[in-house]
């Protein structure tokens, strides 16, 4: 975990179902900090980092990937980018705000395609290595809401049937339930700007004490 308030920076992750709203949300957030002048760093999952990127096009349009498979690909992308991107700019005291992480896999793979859950954390130990969020925002939408918003279908977690999707959303409530000291869930069927001041409310105490509100 990172140093809150420290010389190290701060650990920011966005979660959810499709639809939720994370992209969006990870993107206003860095915009907030860097008004106020916070070095900041958005990055995402899977990507961020050429290597990382590679195993994305892989990962997001290749059907015939096991579940096994998927892991292993998320978790070889996850050791990259916090490797080469992640721990670099958190060293040098910069807020990383990441769209997703480690906790996709436990709820995408672990929940959603029945992967043993042990075998993911397992797998998770070694691609972060000793890392830990400092926050994880969960932008919490019912299913089917969350896929009606999506205009695409180019990628194929999408096109997985509707159960697929509410195993997913249970899986990440599940996990929210289980370190509720580390998350943040938020209806994201609420206004935008409110979802953002729920998560800027979070985010705030962390920041050096200068760097507050």
């Amino acid at each position: 975990m990172a140093a809150s308030g420290t010389a190290l920076g701060i650990f920011i992750t966005f979660e959810g179902g499709e639809g939720g709203g994370k992209s969006r949300q990870s993107r206003i957030l860095t915009r907030h900090l860097r008004r106020r002048g916070i070095p900041v760093l958005l990055t995402h999952e899977p990507g961020g980092e050429p290597l990382a990127a590679r195993l994305r096009r892989l990962l997001k349009g290749n059907s015939a990937l096991t579940p096994e498979a998927e892991l292993l690909l998320f978790a070889a992308s996850r050791a990259q980018l916090t490797s080469r991107v992640i721990r670099p700019a958190l060293a040098g005291g910069r807020v990383v705000v990441c769209d997703r992480y480690a906790d996709s896999t436990l709820a995408y793979q672990g929940y959603g395609r029945g992967v043993d859950r042990e075998a993911i954390r397992a797998a998770n130990r070694v691609a972060m290595s000793g890392l830990t969020p400092d926050i994880t925002v969960l932008l919490d939408v019912p299913e089917e809401v969350g896929l009606a918003r999506k205009h695409t279908d180019d990628d194929r977690f999408i096109r997985e049937p509707l159960p697929f999707h509410q195993r997913v959303r249970q899986g990440y409530l599940e996990l929210s339930r289980l370190e509720p000291q580390r998350w943040l869930v938020v209806d994201a069927l609420l206004p935008e700007k409110e979802v953002a001041r729920a998560v800027w409310e979070r985010v705030a105490p962390l920041l050096p004490r200068g760097d507050r509100p």
